[in-house]
């Protein structure tokens, strides 16, 4: 999983739609201020929704899946530091009729530091267009609905 420092991937937390995940910042990632760089957390998130794609088909061949990130937007709600793992958090918030909004979140020490959200398209590569949703992904991505608390 591309060299981050991963504990056993990312799975679904019981009783919940989310999926989660713990990494270990790396202490290139950091900037001069000592803590991690704002460009990372966008890699993390995408590391994120590796889950979801894993549904759309063959994630070690990102080509053939039928998906585009149309949307990322981060909120930086405090600090991330190098030294303490954090956790990633992934669920989706809303299904519509040719997308899809992944929300995602970073916590370290007990604390909410990162929130996002990402809109994927389903997409036909062939014709350059989005396509509706087939019924069988729908329900997949239905049941990782679902909020993440911030507390």
């Amino acid at each position: 999983m591309g060299g981050y420092g991963y504990h056993g991937g990312f799975f679904p937390v019981l009783d919940s739609a989310m999926f989660e995940q713990t990494i270990t910042p790396r202490f290139y990632e950091t900037d001069a201020f000592g803590h991690v760089n704002n460009t990372v957390v966008t890699g993390w998130f995408e590391t994120g929704r590796a889950p979801l794609f894993r549904l759309f088909g063959d994630a070690e061949n990102p080509a053939s899946m039928p998906l585009i990130l149309a949307r990322v937007e981060v909120d930086f709600v405090a600090q991330i530091y190098y030294g303490s793992d954090v956790i990633l958090r992934a669920a989706i918030e809303r299904i519509g009729n040719s997308s899809f909004v992944v929300i995602q979140q970073a916590w370290q020490n007990g604390a909410l530091v990162a929130r996002g959200r990402a809109v994927q398209v389903y997409f036909d590569h062939k014709t350059q267009a989005s396509a509706p949703l087939p019924d069988d992904l729908r329900d997949a991505l239905a049941q990782h609905e679902g909020e993440l608390p911030e507390n």
